[in-house]
């Protein structure tokens, strides 16, 4: 573990060596721009979003985290002028993504576009994940740092797949790391790990996101016999899997020694529209962004873990993902 090479943040390239404990699957805000515009969400205020995520994030330095890798994209209601606010005034190092979030179709006006579609041209996609990770995003100069990309209970769609080609596409530019939002419950993580390495991506550099729903051990063995880094990134999440089954995986793959291939976080945020904090509040009170650092780790250490096995997961190995080589273009 050489820590060389840098990271795009929200602040600038920070060297690889400086990120320390990284939270890998994480999102600040959650929102829905077409009825934020117009159906605004009573429980949004920007000021008041800005000052919750910088007291959460505060918070998180002092129990030790570094950094945070915000994977709101396009889809999600990706907003980086606003996390901006949020990276100025806090210590954590923020993380922005690019990709699209979507398990099935694109919206018509990508639809159109793109070699053999109406409008023609080239894949629009493509150009918009480059510009975000080599120049910057929406002008701001914050540059992405990860693609973000999806699949469902669907599974590989026209649309869907467009966007992998275009992240694996960047990825072979840029070096960029790919992380993924997946179905466990259809074994989706395998499909995506094939095509993702028939696409040329590395496999040290992705990560399948939401293994850690998962107690197929028998799928979560094959995942990594195929080189990937399983997330085990929704701990605190009930509606999605019970942490006792997460932790009772994580220990079995843990003792057969694959502690270099997970990396542990929560995908909560500070606010999301599509689970709004009355909702969270009430139905979802340990889904927040410190439940790694305050029961997961304390936990590990309990069942006798070695802290080197709890450091590869929480520092090493987001190092190895997330850095590259150079500068502006990665």
């Amino acid at each position: 573990m050489t820590g060389a090479g840098v990271v795009p943040t929200f602040r600038g390239d920070v060297p690889a060596a400086e990120l320390g404990w990284t939270l890998t699957h994480e999102h600040v805000f959650v929102r829905a721009p077409e009825l934020d515009a117009e159906y605004p969400d009573p429980e949004w205020d920007a000021d008041a979003a800005v000052r919750t995520a910088v007291r959460g994030l505060e918070d998180l330095y002092e129990l030790g985290v570094r950094t945070l890798v915000d994977l709101t994209v396009p889809g999600l209601g990706r907003d980086v002028a606003l996390v901006r606010r949020v990276a100025a005034r806090v210590p954590v190092h923020l993380v922005a993504a690019t990709g699209w979030y979507t398990d099935d179709v694109l919206p018509q006006a990508l639809r159109t576009r793109g070699p053999g579609r109406p409008v023609g041209g080239a894949d629009p996609l493509l150009e918009m994940f480059r510009r975000d990770v080599t120049e910057g995003i929406a002008g701001t100069g914050v540059r992405a740092g990860v693609v973000k990309v999806a699949s469902g209970a669907a599974g590989f769609t026209d649309d869907v797949a467009r966007v992998w080609a275009a992240a694996a596409a960047v990825h072979a530019e840029t070096g960029v790391p790919v992380v993924t939002h997946s179905e466990p419950a259809v074994r989706g993580g395998l499909d995506q790990a094939r095509l993702l390495a028939d696409r040329g991506v590395d496999p040290a550099r992705t990560v399948v996101g939401h293994s850690g729903d998962s107690t197929d051990l028998d799928y979560l063995l094959a995942l990594l016999d195929t080189g990937v880094t399983l997330g085990f990134d929704r701990f605190g999440m009930p509606h999605t899997g019970d942490d006792e089954a997460r932790f009772d995986i994580l220990l079995e793959l843990l003792r057969r020694g694959y502690a270099a291939q997970l990396v542990l976080s929560q995908d909560s945020a500070f606010y999301s529209r599509t689970t709004p904090p009355s909702w969270r509040r009430e139905h979802a009170p340990t889904w927040t962004h410190d439940t790694v650092a305050r029961k997961v780790v304390p936990r590990l250490a309990r069942a006798g873990v070695a802290p080197r096995d709890v450091e590869t997961m929480t520092v090493h190995n987001a190092r190895r993902i997330l850095a590259r080589d150079g500068g502006a273009t990665g």
